[in-house]
């Protein structure tokens, strides 16, 4: 009974989204396999996003993302067991379970309907609806994935992970090292599912960026949402030669989403002044963020100062070579005579005088 008692008590202290997603992943991807090995390789419509019957199974948008279905993909399916519901609960212990639940949703609809609509624009410039249409089956969990890596990026940049036990990276890398491997395999002809992962991507930058709200940092009541901070802009994810047009097309989009109030407001203080935090979910994960940006600061520093210690310790020996000026010894105080001394004097010195 203690055996079986410890299993039990670690699915108890998972948190409630993450120990449902990670069973409904399990049991909607047997489900899949258990079907396609009945009835045979015919794409199952309601379970997976398939563009020419979407709309007849909307809830195919945000459930095709439980299903794992190829072989390659189990593979997959295994990672992402080992790898998602820790990330989960890791955001849901940060966040909660209600904001954790809306980013789960928001980065797996959201993807899932921009792809369905790049299908159909496909569809409309070529005519090929047997491809486009119905030869391709959006499913799986990239782009969640890959927005858990976004939001990793926002909390914690500068934090280093061992992958493979050889690879070192910083965390901020693995979104574009992701996105450069989903161009890859779009490019060689996998749009079907690897394209989701440049959606989700996106999508999750845009949420966490204006629309994600800010648990236990509102002061005085105002609630402040997103991440506002230079360190998560657009142009962070980029090479500097990119960051003048990109800015340019950044403020003009996000100008004309606050003129027609698609951009919720977002708290107009620095967080300096305690009104606006850059990291959503609480003081703990900006004094990470911000010690982690500080680390960076201070090697950068002690870089510099180091490339210019050889001409200071020039400097620093030259001057101690030069011969240090001899101070003048102080003059002994000569002994003031004693009052007897000087009574005897004057007396000596009056009988001169009647001499």
């Amino acid at each position: 009974m203690a055996i079986l008692s410890t299993p039990l008590q670690y699915i108890k202290s998972v948190p409630p989204v993450t120990r449902f997603f990670t069973a409904a992943t399990l049991a909607s991807s047997t489900l899949y396999l258990w079907i396609k090995w009945t009835t045979g390789p015919t794409p199952v419509a309601y379970l997976t996003l398939v563009p020419g019957t979407s709309l007849f199974f909307p809830w195919t948008f945000a459930t095709s993302a439980l299903v794992e279905i190829s072989v390659i993909e189990a593979s997959i399916l295994i990672i992402s067991l080992l790898v998602i519901p820790a990330s989960l609960a890791y955001f849901e212990r940060l966040w909660g379970t209600v904001e954790t639940l809306k980013f789960i949703i928001v980065c797996v609809t959201g993807p899932n309907i921009i792809g369905c609509a790049f299908n159909w624009i496909e569809f409309a410039v070529t005519r090929n609806a047997d491809l486009f249409l119905y030869g391709m089956e959006y499913h799986g969990q990239m782009a969640l994935f890959i927005s858990l890596l976004v939001a990793f990026t926002q909390v914690i940049p500068e934090h280093q992970v061992q992958i493979l036990g050889f690879i070192k990276a910083r965390v901020k890398r693995l979104p574009m090292a992701y996105l450069t491997f989903s161009t890859i395999m779009t490019l060689l002809g996998f749009q079907s599912p690897y394209i989701l992962i440049q959606f989700g991507w996106f999508v999750s930058w845009i949420y966490l960026r204006f629309y994600k709200r800010n648990v236990g940092d509102s002061i005085g009541g105002v609630v402040s949402y997103g991440d506002r901070s230079e360190t998560f802009a657009l142009t962070s994810w980029f090479p500097p030669f990119l960051h003048t047009p990109l800015s340019m097309l950044g403020n003009t989009v996000y100008k004309l989403g606050t003129r027609l109030h698609l951009l919720p407001t977002s708290v107009p203080h620095d967080i300096e002044s305690g009104g606006y935090s850059q990291v959503p979910g609480g003081a703990r994960a900006e004094a990470e963020r911000r010690r982690a940006l500080a680390l960076k600061a201070l090697d950068q520093r002690l870089a510099n100062s180091s490339s210019g210690s050889p001409t200071q310790s020039g400097t620093s020996q030259a001057q101690s070579s030069r011969p240090s000026p001899v101070a003048p010894a102080p003059a002994q105080n000569e002994r003031k005579p004693s009052p007897v001394e000087m009574d005897v004097a004057d007396t000596s010195g009056s009988e001169d005088e009647r001499r």
